[in-house]
This record gives structure tokens, C-alpha cells and sequence, in this order.
């Protein structure tokens, strides 16, 4: 057996209950029960420091959505612990040089139960910052448990055995941050998935345990020359891997370039590139460095800590899985890690599979079938399970994905590390391995996440996508029957004028309801964190609830719209009902009016016609009396021109008398001789002038008394002829008088009948046009009290739609609800797909790696002595 089967103290003192190791015996030789004690604690605390990675995947996303914080944030959980875990590997590893591996172990072992029992503590305090704390608290247990626990098995353990003995801590470091997810979901499942804490709290008891009985059963191996720790260059490690995960974690691959021109990546990213040499400068300095860059001058010894932060990549697959599984097989978030029983199975039974094999055929060998395998479980999943989820497939991809952890992780690179460094130097390599590996587990992540959080980022537009865009509203009551009355009323010009400035709501187009569920672009936060933080499980429901939210935020204002109009609406026909009853009052009471004009002009009316009637039988009488007085004139005037006449007779039969008796008494006759007469004693000319009643008046006169008798009594007859004519006269004038008089009231009759007449028909056209003008009103008012009949049927009917408004809308966001729920296998396919294609590029991302992988161990130079000692 050559130096590197010795301890690395031989002066250590012997543990409670072990005894001291005899030279040339292995530290783990005496004693098979406290061997196996020894074995037991040391495998129990890997188991817990393991199980924790893996215990915490199914629950991510419950407790990120829980604690309110994004993909990219939450993955901290896991980041913060894979970094606290690499810084504390060397320190831990120093310490445990220095003081002990016993003691500095059960020291880890107190921290990360007490780091556990504040993760669970966090979900009271509802604090992601308290939890990244304590999950650091618990990284810096876990950095004191897996090197130590290694260095103990690969400095203690037979070379001929340590093959198998570590592919016992790999295996048993896989199985548990495998079977870790399933423990986890298992938990979740018994106490509910949002009561996470219990996943961290499961590591009390055991932690406890493993303290009290490593008391008594754990050897304290350590160095008496440890070295100082390297704390500068710790800080260093620690702040450039801070740097470089913080830009990595804000850069989007998808947008490369201008993502990188930001300053939540370039400023980071510089500050890794600027630490780096101050780092290195800081190594070359330190007695003994958190990384011993010398490792790196040796192509083989530097290509297996590169090989080691690969192995770290690719295991940070695995968190991933059960996210995976659930989307893949449409399970429920938290359940997702009994899915990874199948991996954990097939990881298994290859890492002591692998542990055997590194000691028959050489760790390389061994690395490259895990790499390969794992290459394998990458394109599975991207070429089959993807495209084709279903339970061949992801048993497929998870097999393969176990296979290739189990001969990836552990024992493999482990022994490719202790083959090419000496054993007084195996706590350091060791731990500067797991620290390269905890470099490619912390950086992982943030890589990995950016996949997913991308796909996340397009998921709201896809599920958007599918989702129907508008709804067809149930009918509103009366809505056509009252869009119609409405168009007809506006079209009335007895009521255009009252409803010219009425705005109607357009019911008709209220009957296609528009649904915006990305809310306008400005979806509520919560809302997009409710979508972000589906499974394909959820995403319908969750779809629902966000449906249901933005119609309750986007269709109040339509609702508001369409009620207000309807106000409006409602408001502007009772001012219209309001005019048309004023209209019906100043009706009535003109109708009122016009009765009373008509019964005023029907009493006139009679009057005038008497009036007119008298006077036309007053002018009849005037007309008469003007005749008789026409006749009466006419008849003095003929008598006057007798009486003239007769006058005029009698004074010429006087004047001839008188010439007569002239003559007699010239001839002095005062008898008429018989035989003659006095026309005998005329002469020829005058007695033939004389008139025949003067010739026989003379015939009978015989003497000059009876003459002159004759002529006196013409003188007394002229007399009362001239007297009479007078009269006449007299009467003529007063008759001509009255005429006149008569004549001018009668043309005043005439006239007064006239404007009677005018003034009768004048009324009677009044009369009738007043009848005509109530009748006209009264039609008027017929019509308008229909009209406001009308007019209250509709303000009822717009009253019920206006009450049926908000019952529309509950149906049209029933009937959404319905046409999401009737798309729901088409939005999981989506949601399916969508998340698919983040996996499909974190896969991509993980496959690269294991060609880097392989790349990297291809050039790794073989081992002379392993060969030789494989071949012994």
C-alpha cells in the first residue's frame, strides 16, 4: 500500500468509541459497528445536504408565487445556496484542517438545521429576502458537510476500495437530491402545497440526530500544518460570481445585444471582468488558496475542474425536471417531483454502477458514458418529449437524464481529481473541485431560468391568442323594438325638435362585447403574476379568473356607457314627456279657449243675422216709405203742375173774362142780346184763341154782372188754387225733405247691413275657422297624447333595459367563461407548448454543455499510474 492509503494525521487523537488506527491500516479499518456508525453519519448528512436541493424544486414556484417574486428572482432559492455552498467549501475545508473534520462537520451539520428551520420560518415572516438568507445560512452548513464527508471517505478508505466508496457518496448524493423533488412533492402533499416551510423543517430532526451522535461516534481527523484561510480571496470568489450571476441572471439570449447594453448586465459583467485579476493576484499571494490556481497549470488536473463545473451544469438540469414532468403529463405544481423517482431510480443504479466501473475501467471511461448519456437524455427531451409529451417520453428523458447523473456525478470526477493530486493534498482538491462544481451549479441556474423566463414572457400573447376576443351579449329587453321606436321618433317632426339634442345609445351594436384580456397592454400586475405562475393545470382556471377580472374592470365603463346614454336617453325623453305634457296643458286650454270663442261667435252669430235681417227689413220699409214718398212727391209734384196749371188756366180765364167784360163795358153791354153770345162780341181772332171751357163758360154768361161774378169768383178760385199750390208746395218740399232724410238713413242702413253682412260673414269664416282650428288641435292633441303614450311606454321599457344591463353582462361573462371552457384543451396545449419552448432552449443550453463536456474530456491526458494500478 503506497502513502496515499495513510490518514492524512496520524497524530490525531482517537475518537469516543473508536479505536486508533494501527500503522498501515486505513483510519475506517477498526471496528466494523462504529465503522458503519461512522459511514452512517457521515452518508446521513450528505443524504441531508443533498436531499435539500432537490426537496426545494417542486416547490419553487409555490413559494416564488407565495413570496410575490419572479421567475428570475426566485430562482435565487437555489442560486444563493449553490453560491454560499462554493464559498464555503474551502473555509469549511480549512477549518476542518485546523480544528477537525469532526468537529467543523457537526458544525455544518448545526448550521444547516438551523438554516432549515429559518427557511421554514420565512413563510411567517413572508420575507424572499429572509429566506435567501437563511438559505445561505444553510449553503454555508452544506459547504462544511459533502467535502468533508468526501475527504473522509477518499483519504480513509483503501485505494482499492475507494472507487466504490465514492461511488457510495455519489450515489448516495444523487439518490438524495433526487429523491429529494419527490420528498419534497410527498411533503407538499401532506400538508398542503402552500405549506412549504415543512420541506425545510424536515432537516431539523435529522440535523439534531446527526449532531448528537456524532458526538460520541465521529473520529476528528485533521491537519497539524493547516494553512491560514484565504478569506481575501474568498470575498473575491464570492463578489465575482455575485457580479457575473447578477448579469447573467438580466441578460435575454433573445436580445442579446441590446440586453447587454443595460445596466443591470454590463456594469455586472465588468465588475467579474475586473475582479478576475485582482482574484488571481490575490491566489498567488495566499499560503493556501481558495483556489489553488497551480491546479490549472496542469492540463489534467485543470480540464477536470473544468470537467467538474460542467458536471455542476449539467446536474442543475434536474431542479427542472419536475416543472417539466408536470408540464409535460398536465399534473398539478408540487407534484412534479414523484416524477423524478423515475430519474433518481436510474441515478441509482449508476453511480455505484459508475463507482465499479471507474475501478475496472478508469474514471474517464466512466465520465464519458455519463456525458454521452446525459447528451442522449438532452436530445430525447428536445426532439421527443417536447413535441410530443406523454408518459414514453418523459419516462425516456428522465431514464436517460438519471443514467447520465449517475456515472456524471461523483465518484467519476472525484477520482480523476485524487488520482492527479497527492493525498496530503485530497481536502484541497477535493474542495477546490467541489468548488468549481458548486460554480457551475450556481451559474446554471441563472442561465437555465432565462429559458424559461423568456417563454414565460411570450405565454400571456399566446394563451392571449387562443382566447376568444369578443362575446356575443344576450339580447337587452326591448333593446331592437327601441332602437327602432327611437329612429321613428327622431323622424317625427312633431317630436324631432324635443329630441334633437338626444344622444340614444346604440343598442344594436352593444350586442358584440369586446374583451381586451391583455386589459389594454397594462394588465394588472397581479393578473400577469396570476398567468406567469400557472401550470398547465391551472392556466384555464387561472385564464377564468383573469377573464372575470378584466370584465369587471372593462365592463363597468361599457355598462356606465350604455347606462348613462340610456340616463340620457331616459332624461331627455322625461323632458320631452315634461314638454309634451306642458304642450297637452297649453292644448287643453286652448282648446278651452276655443270652445268658449265658438260659443261666443255662436251667440253672435244669431244676433247679427237678426241684426242683418232687421235691417234688411228696415231698409225693405225705408225702401217702401221712400217710394211712397217718391209716389207722394210725384203726385203733389203732378198736383202742384194741376194747380199750376190751373192757376195759370183760370187766371187766363179770368184775364179773357176780363178782356171780355173790358170789351163789354168798352162796347157798354151790360146784356147779351138774345140770340147772341159773348163770344158774338169778340173779335175772330181772340174768341178762336179762347179754350173751349172759356168759349162755353161765355156761351152760358149772358149779362157784364154775371161776368164780373164770373171773374170775382175766378179771383176767389185762383186765390185758393194759389193757396192750395202753396201748400202743395209747401208739402212737396217736406216730402222732398224727408226723401232725402230717408234716402241717406237709408244708404246708412244700407251700410250698416253691408258691414253687418261683411261682419257676419267675417265671423261666421272665424267661426269656422276656429272650429276647424279645435278641431285640428283636438287632433293635434289626440296625436300628442299618443305620442306621450308612446313616449311612456318607451322611458318604461328603456327603464327595464337599463335594469337588464347589468344581468347582460353577467351572461356575456358566462358565456366567455363557457367559450374558455369549451377552449380549454386547445389553451393547455398552448400553454404546453409555449412553456415547451423554454424548455426546449434550457435543453439546448444543457446539451451544449455536455458536449463542452465531452469536448473537455477528450483532452484530458490519461493517468500512467491509474493504468498501471488498474492493470496490477
Amino acid at each position: 500500500m503506497n502513502d496515499r492509503t495513510k490518514p492524512a494525521s496520524t497524530s490525531a487523537p482517537a475518537p469516543v468509541g473508536l479505536d486508533a488506527a494501527t500503522p498501515g491500516q486505513a483510519g475506517l479499518t477498526p471496528g466494523r459497528k462504529n465503522v458503519a456508525m461512522i459511514m452512517a453519519l457521515y452518508l446521513l448528512g450528505i443524504f441531508m445536504g443533498a436531499i435539500d436541493t432537490g426537496i426545494v424544486t417542486p416547490g419553487r414556484t409555490i413559494i416564488q408565487n407565495d413570496l410575490g417574486v419572479t421567475e428570475q428572482t426566485g430562482i435565487w432559492m437555489i442560486t444563493i445556496y449553490t453560491l454560499a455552498y462554493a464559498a464555503a467549501i474551502p473555509v469549511m475545508g480549512k477549518l476542518a484542517d485546523r480544528f477537525g473534520r469532526k468537529r467543523i462537520y457537526l458544525v455544518a451539520i448545526a448550521l444547516f438545521g438551523i438554516g432549515s428551520l429559518l427557511c421554514g420560518l420565512s413563510q411567517d415572516v413572508h420575507s424572499f429576502e429572509f429566506l435567501v438568507a437563511a438559505r445561505a445560512l444553510q449553503a454555508v452548513g452544506g459547504g462544511g458537510i459533502i467535502p468533508i464527508a468526501t475527504a473522509e471517505f477518499g483519504t480513509e478508505v483503501p485505494e482499492e476500495k475507494r472507487g466504490m466508496a465514492l461511488g457510495l457518496v455519489g450515489g448516495v448524493y444523487g439518490i438524495a437530491n433526487i429523491f429529494g423533488a419527490s420528498a419534497g412533492s410527498l411533503i407538499l402533499d401532506i400538508v398542503g402545497a402552500h405549506n412549504w416551510q415543512w420541506i425545510f423543517y424536515v432537516n431539523v430532526p435529522i440535523a439534531l440526530a446527526i449532531v448528537a451522535a456524532g458526538v460520541i461516534f465521529l473520529p476528528n481527523h485533521k491537519v497539524e500544518d493547516a494553512k491560514r484561510i484565504d478569506i481575501l480571496g474568498n470575498l473575491l470568489l464570492v463578489a465575482m460570481i455575485l457580479a457575473l450571476l447578477y448579469g447573467l441572471r438580466n441578460i435575454d439570449f433573445f436580445d442579446l445585444v441590446k440586453s447587454v447594453e443595460s445596466l443591470d448586465v454590463w456594469p455586472y459583467l465588468l465588475g467579474f471582468v475586473v475582479l478576475l485579476p485582482l482574484f488571481i493576484l490575490a491566489e498567488r499571494r495566499a499560503d493556501d488558496p481558495v483556489l489553488n490556481l497551480r491546479y490549472f497549470t496542469n492540463r489534467g488536473i485543470g480540464l477536470t475542474l473544468i470537467l467538474s463545473a460542467l458536471t455542476g451544469f449539467i446536474l442543475m438540469g434536474v431542479i427542472f425536471v419536475p416543472q417539466l414532468s408536470e408540464n409535460a403529463l398536465h399534473v398539478a405544481s408540487g407534484k412534479g417531483g414523484y416524477f423524478v423517482i423515475i430519474l433518481g431510480l436510474f441515478s441509482g443504479v449508476g453511480a455505484p454502477l459508475s463507482g465499479r466501473l471507474t475501478d475496472k475501467y478508469g474514471p474517464k471511461r466512466v465520465l464519458g458514458l455519463g456525458v454521452l448519456l446525459s447528451l442522449l437524455a438532452a436530445a430525447v427531451t428536445i426532439w421527443w418529449l417536447i413535441p410530443h409529451p406523454g408518459w414514453p417520453s418523459v419516462f425516456a428523458s428522465l431514464a436517460l437524464m438519471g443514467l447520465g447523473l449517475g456515472f456524471t456525478v461523483g465518484s467519476p470526477i472525484n477520482y480523476m481529481m485524487l488520482e492527479r493530486t497527492d493525498k496530503a493534498e485530497a481536502n484541497s482538491a477535493l474542495g477546490t473541485l467541489s468548488l468549481m462544481r458548486s460554480i457551475g451549479t450556481t451559474v446554471a441556474p441563472a442561465l437555465m431560468i432565462g429559458m424559461l423566463a423568456h417563454a414565460g414572457t411570450g405565454l400571456q400573447t399566446a394563451i392571449m391568442n387562443v382566447l376568444p376576443s369578443e362575446v356575443k351579449a344576450p339580447t337587452l329587453p326591448y333593446a331592437a323594438e327601441l332602437q327602432a321606436k327611437f329612429d321613428a321618433m327622431k323622424a317625427n317632426p312633431d317630436l324631432a325638435d324635443k329630441l334633437k339634442d338626444v344622444t340614444f345609445p346604440d343598442l344594436n351594436a352593444q350586442q358584440v362585447v369586446k374583451v381586451d384580456m391583455n386589459g389594454g397592454g397594462t394588465l394588472p400586475a397581479d393578473l400577469v403574476e396570476l398567468l406567469k405562475t400557472s401550470d398547465v393545470t391551472t392556466i384555464v382556471d387561472r385564464t377564468k379568473t383573469v377573464a372575470t377580472r378584466m370584465f369587471a374592470t372593462q365592463t363597468p365603463t361599457v355598462q356606465a356607457d350604455i347606462i348613462a346614454g340610456v340616463d340620457k336617453g331616459l332624461g331627455s325623453l322625461d323632458t320631452a314627456r315634461a314638454d309634451m305634457g306642458k304642450g297637452l296643458d297649453d292644448m287643453s286650454k286652448g282648446l278651452t279657449d276655443m270652445t268658449s270663442g265658438l260659443a261666443e261667435l255662436d251667440s253672435k252669430i244669431p244676433e247679427m243675422t237678426k241684426g242683418l235681417s232687421d235691417l234688411k227689413a228696415g231698409i225693405s220699409g225705408v225702401d217702401q216709405a221712400i217710394a211712397g214718398m217718391k209716389k207722394g212727391r210725384d203726385g203733389l209734384s203732378q198736383a202742384i203742375a194741376g194747380m199750376t196749371t190751373g192757376v195759370k188756366q183760370q187766371q187766363d180765364a179770368r184775364a179773357q173774362l176780363a178782356q171780355v167784360a173790358g170789351m163789354m163795358q168798352q162796347y157798354g153791354l151790360t146784356t147779351v142780346p138774345p140770340g147772341k153770345t159773348l163770344l158774338d162780341f169778340l173779335p175772330p181772332n181772340v174768341a178762336s184763341a179762347l179754350p173751349d171751357a172759356v168759349k162755353t163758360q161765355l156761351t152760358s154768361i149772358r149779362s157784364l154782372a154775371q161776368l164780373q161774378g164770373q171773374i170775382s169768383g175766378l179771383d176767389a178760385a185762383i186765390s185758393a188754387l194759389q193757396s192750395k199750390l202753396a201748400t202743395t208746395k209747401t208739402q212737396y218740399a217736406t216730402l222732398g225733405t224727408q226723401l232725402s232724410t230717408t234716402t241717406a238713413k237709408r244708404a246708412q242702413m244700407v251700410t250698416a247691413r253691408d258691414k253687418l253682412a261683411e261682419g257676419l260673414a267675417s265671423v261666421t269664416k272665424a267661426r269656422a275657422d276656429l272650429a276647424k282650428a279645435r278641431e285640428d288641435l283636438t287632433a293635434a292633441k289626440a296625436k300628442l297624447t299618443a305620442s306621450q303614450a308612446d313616449l311612456d311606454d318607451t322611458i318604461t321599457k328603456l327603464t327595464a333595459l337599463k335594469a337588464g344591463v347589468p344581468g347582460a353582462f353577467d351572461q356575456a361573462r358566462d358565456d366567455y367563461l363557457a367559450q374558455i371552457e369549451a377552449r380549454r384543451a386547445l389553451i393547455e396545449q398552448t400553454y404546453q407548448s409555449t412553456l415547451g419552448d423554454g424548455f426546449r432552449n434550457l435543453y439546448l443550453l444543457y446539451g451544449a454543455a455536455c458536449v463542452v463536456a465531452m469536448a473537455a474530456l477528450l483532452s484530458v491526458p490519461a493517468v500512467r499510474r491509474r493504468a498501471e494500478a488498474a492493470v496490477s
